[in-house]
């Protein structure tokens, strides 16, 4: 059933594109404009689609006619594709578990047992103290190809860093694990906002520099 669109803006005097419409009762919106063609530029654009296609569009069409406050809708994703991503990372990946305690520790953390060949693994698990018994089982199970490293509870705060489990894919997507009440994975969120993707990156500096190999 093909959508109805309501115009929302144009930057033509004669009425045609680039032409804003927005689709009534969601937060969807349809940008009309010149089509990109050449297969240079098609080359630059990220992961597009088969099905997706790219348009010119002025910046002062956007400025005029586009949301003017910013809306942070969560992008979710299950578990099983949350795995999935470590078989697709390109370079690094790079985690802070930071829970005491997870249903089925090799459940759980499966995914981050089975790096991809030839990219870097790497990850700060937070420890009630700097020498315990979980830290050294932790380096004990250290897959090849994996960096596993400890930071105690006490300097995490003083660093300020994220209370939460977090993981960075190729330094461009954060991912969230959520936990339902059994302390299984329930469902993970996605950030790709630059803005917010360099606030976990600084987490992460800090925590590699000050923890214990």
């Amino acid at each position: 059933m093909a959508r109805r669109l309501s115009k929302v803006g144009t930057n033509s005097g004669n009425g045609n594109c680039p032409t804003l419409y927005e689709v009534p009762g969601t937060d969807d919106y349809v940008v009309q404009g010149d089509t990109v063609t050449d297969p240079r530029e098609l080359t630059q654009l990220h992961h597009l689609t088969e099905r997706e296609g790219a348009v010119v569009v002025p910046r002062e069409l956007l400025a005029n006619f586009g949301p003017k406050e910013p809306v942070r809708v969560p992008q979710w994703i299950s578990p099983e594709e949350f795995g999935g991503m470590f078989t697709t990372v390109k370079h690094s990946v790079w985690g802070l578990e930071t829970r005491r305690r997870y249903a089925s520790d090799a459940r759980a953390r499966a995914r981050a047992e089975r790096p991809a060949p030839g990219k870097r693994f790497e990850r700060v698990r937070l420890v009630d103290t700097a020498d315990t018994t979980d830290a050294a089982e932790t380096r004990v199970r250290t897959p090849a190809g994996e960096d596993n490293r400890t930071l105690s509870r006490e300097r995490a705060a003083e660093l300020a860093l994220p209370e939460a489990d977090f993981w960075i894919f190729d330094s461009r997507v954060v991912a969230l694990p959520h936990f339902d009440a059994d302390d299984e994975p329930a469902r993970v969120e996605l950030i790709t906002n630059p803005v917010d993707v360099l606030r976990y990156a600084q987490a992460r500096e800090a925590a590699w520099h000050h923890a214990t190999p």
